[in-house]
């Protein structure tokens, strides 16, 4: 028996402000409309409480492939997101407050009946940054602390390493310091807010030349090819948005054991889509937002990573 068409919300950012050729939302959506899905589209301020019910805002959304015009919208009505069979939050960085009081929203919404990917509290819980303490044997030695005396002294013991903020995307404020380095105590006064805020520091991994992997993981099975992003000439960030240049390879068999660690972990949680980055064999973040590299790896490789997600999908509502 068929699938019956699928009643589809969306929360993301602004439509019009994404870059469609590789948006990986957008992939979603044309492979949702594919199907003959209903979409239904909303930014965090269409959605609101009333008397403990999840409502939102709602205009119906039809997308196409095209670079010039890739989305028309209808009409505003008021819809019940439990009535929905599936939301998708793809609302991007950064995790603050607000991003906290649109997953209350989306717990009403699922206790209501609809399928939210990925769960609330699994985006709650799972910062991108810090989930990775959860598989410390897959991560290259790491600290989180306030302290710029415990940052200085993780230099000075290991000589290069990385800082960065724990709620940052798209390689914001990530620094590379070696022992020396004079701007040192300004970047760890400066992350930390002089104390005040928690940030990471990790080991340098050298292998970061080789690329910044993206590996996406569906129901906690992953893609069988990785999205090597190497920094251009003139950056240390393994980050597309900055320059990065994005080359599709299989994964190696390390690639594949980190996955069979991480993957099963995510699924349990109710993460059906999510991406993990690793440079040379290490874990360096678990992204369970709104994670990237879908229409790149279909690309380079004639994949339909949207309809292996949708098969999931369907197959959970």
């Amino acid at each position: 028996m068929a699938q019956a068409a699928l009643k589809i919300g969306i929360v993301m950012d602004p439509i019009e402000s994404i870059t469609p050729y590789k948006d990986s939302s957008l992939a979603m959506l044309l492979e949702a409309q594919r199907r003959g899905g209903e979409i239904h589209y909303f930014q965090q301020k269409d959605l609101k409480l009333l008397s403990g019910r999840a409502i939102g805002h709602s205009r119906q959304l039809r997308v196409s492939d095209d670079s010039a015009a890739w989305f028309e919208l209808g009409e505003h009505t008021e819809i019940e997101l439990g009535g929905l069979d599936v939301i998708l939050m793809r609302k991007d960085p950064p995790f603050d407050m607000e991003y906290v009081y649109t997953t209350y929203i989306l717990d009403r919404a699922r206790d209501a009946g609809a399928l939210v990917v990925n769960d609330p509290q699994a985006l709650r819980d799972m910062n991108e940054k810090a989930y990775t303490a959860w598989f410390p044997e897959c991560t290259p030695l790491t600290l989180i602390t306030r302290s710029m005396q415990e940052m200085k002294a993780f230099l000075l013991e290991h000589g290069r390493i990385v800082v960065k903020p724990l709620d940052g995307m798209g390689g914001r404020s990530i620094f590379v310091v070696g022992k020396g380095d004079n701007n040192a105590n300004v970047i760890f006064e400066t992350l930390t807010d002089v104390g005040q805020r928690f940030a990471m520091a990790q080991v340098f991994i050298p292998e970061i030349n080789k690329g910044d992997k993206r590996i996406l993981l569906i129901n906690g099975v992953a893609v069988p090819y990785a999205l090597a992003r190497i920094p251009s000439d003139d950056d240390n960030r393994g980050n597309l948005v900055v320059g990065a240049t994005g080359i599709g390879q299989e994964l190696s068999h390390v690639d594949r054991a980190i996955c069979e660690q991480v993957g099963p972990v995510l699924r349990d949680r109710g993460v059906l889509f999510a991406g993990i980055d690793v440079i040379g064999d290490y874990l360096t973040e678990v992204n369970v937002t709104s994670p990237t590299g879908i229409r790149e790896l279909d690309k380079q490789f004639d994949l339909n990573i949207a309809g292996l997600l949708f098969d999931a999908i369907e197959n959970e509502t």
